[in-house]
């Protein structure tokens, strides 16, 4: 670790300080997802009009560029098209037009970045509870017939509803119930306890290749409580935090001798659960397959699982070989440096370098 908490606080980073881990969230609530088809309370095929009736006779656009004009959806929305951007469903970040329009309309923005106001950014604001959310969406075109394009979206936002009607529980407890307390990650927030402030890292955005506080550490919009628990987006957690859940994919499922979950869910939740017949030329995961709420390695690249976040983070494992990496930084757009892209091929470059060696 190298560095301070911020450009403006010297205490040093360590691997309990805090960072905003934003879509590195989706692998924690794919995997949430694989522990209840191991349980036998969801399929991985299921529609999940079993769960949400609103969904059950989903629409798609007919000309996304101009209007909400629709027609039937040739398939329903399984719980694998949640599992692998699939759903045809939209975010914010990507979807363009009147869809665009009518998600800001609607709160479907499962996200937080600061308190103030950004440039170019709208403040928007979220729908009220998880439930909610979940009704509004549903009354939404889709971009693309279920299980035919890949295309990101609040996805893991939605199966955290479907997490929490399926294990009987708030989704975020059920986060708590079977991942962070059985695996020690007592540094894993929704919202950040007043006594940990002095741990949180700051959050800039780089303007012109400088950085600009955009959430500082004291003044964090997560400490405030979000809307709900964000499947997709909403973890603040330690490094070390993290990899104690990337050590447990690791060890198919184990934290010592303690079974988190079982082999066979950790298996198929990090192998490749795309729809046959995707295309994902031009997409984040090309060349690639995409898991439960993570990329997944193929090739020379199998058993290789993980995310990376708009604050500049990236935590992946790789099952076959045992090896799991995180690298943590906070600034954003996340593509405004080469960290996504050049974290991994560095590390598997290395590990061949070491094994040549």
């Amino acid at each position: 670790a190298t560095g301070g908490l911020a450009f403006d606080n010297p205490a040093a980073v360590n691997e309990d300080s805090l960072f905003r881990a934003y879509s590195m969230t989706k692998p924690i609530t794919g995997m949430a997802a694989m522990m209840l088809i191991e349980d036998g309370k969801l399929k991985l095929d299921q529609n999940i009009a079993d769960f949400l009736p609103g969904f059950a006779n989903p629409r798609v656009l007919t000309d996304p560029a101009s209007n909400l004009d629709s027609r039937p959806s040739k398939a329903p929305i399984t719980v694998r098209n949640l599992l692998t951007h699939t759903a045809g469903l939209g975010y914010t970040i990507v979807t363009k037009g009147p869809l665009l329009d009518a998600y800001v309309k609607l709160g479907l923005t499962p996200a937080s970045a600061s308190r103030k106001p950004l440039p170019g950014q709208p403040q928007i604001p979220t729908a009220p509870s998880l439930a909610e959310f979940a009704d509004r969406l549903a009354t939404l075109p889709l971009i693309a017939d279920p299980g035919t394009v890949w295309s990101y979206s609040v996805s893991l936002d939605l199966l955290g509803r479907i997490i929490e009607l399926a294990g009987g529980k708030p989704f975020d407890a059920f986060l708590q119930d079977r991942i962070f307390t059985p695996l020690g990650m007592t540094s894993s927030y929704f919202q950040v306890p007043a006594s940990e402030v002095h741990r949180l890292t700051g959050n800039y955005g780089l303007m012109g290749g400088f950085p600009i506080p955009i959430d500082p550490g004291k003044s964090s919009i997560y400490l405030d409580r979000p809307a709900f628990a964000f499947g997709g987006s909403g973890l603040v957690c330690s490094p070390a935090d993290y990899d104690r859940f990337l050590k447990m994919i690791a060890n198919a499922g184990m934290v010592g001798t303690k079974r988190v979950m079982g082999a066979a869910a950790v298996a198929l939740g990090t192998s490749n659960l795309l729809p046959d017949g995707v295309d994902t030329k031009g997409t984040f995961i090309e060349g690639a397959g995409n898991g439960a709420g993570g990329r997944s390695g193929m090739g020379r690249d199998a058993g290789t699982y993980g995310w990376g976040g708009a604050a500049g983070t990236v935590a992946f494992v790789n099952t076959r070989l045992g090896l799991r990496a995180g690298v943590y930084t906070q600034y954003m757009p996340s593509e405004s440096l080469p960290i996504h892209a050049e974290f991994p091929v560095t590390v598997l470059a290395d590990l061949a370098a070491m094994r040549g060696a």
